[in-house]
C-alpha cells in the first residue's frame, strides 16, 4: 500500500506541474507605450539659450514648445507667463519660456 500511495503523489506532482505550464508558443510581452513628448532630444543635456532664440516671437503651442526645447538641448522646458511667480531653484538642464498674456514667446533663459 505504501508503493502506490509514493506512486499517486508522484503522479499528482506530475499532474501539476504540467498543468501550471503552456502548451501553446510563447509571444514576445508587448512593448510598453512610448513616453508622452517623446523626442530626440539628448536626455539630461544643459540648456542653450542660443537653440531656443529663434522662437522668440511665436505662440508657445506644444509643438513650439517641444521644438524649442529639443534646439536647445534642454532636457524639460516650462512656460512662464509674465509677472508670474517662480521658484529659485536653477536646473541648467531646463529651458525656461517667457510669453506674454496672448501666449507669444517674449523671452527664452534656462535655469
Amino acid at each position: 500500500m505504501r508503493k502506490s500511495s509514493g506512486s499517486w503523489v508522484a503522479a499528482a506532482a506530475l499532474l501539476f506541474v504540467a498543468g501550471c505550464s503552456s502548451l501553446s508558443p510563447q509571444s514576445p510581452p508587448p512593448k510598453p507605450p512610448p513616453p508622452i513628448g517623446a523626442s530626440t532630444a539628448p536626455v539630461g543635456g544643459a540648456c542653450s539659450v542660443q537653440g531656443a532664440q529663434p522662437f522668440v516671437g511665436q505662440k508657445a503651442t506644444a509643438k513650439v514648445t517641444e521644438q524649442a526645447r529639443v534646439r536647445s538641448g534642454a532636457r524639460m522646458a516650462r512656460i512662464v507667463r509674465a509677472g508670474q511667480p517662480g521658484t529659485m531653484e536653477h536646473f541648467p538642464d531646463r529651458l525656461n519660456l517667457v510669453v506674454d498674456q496672448g501666449g507669444k514667446i517674449t523671452g527664452v533663459n534656462c535655469g
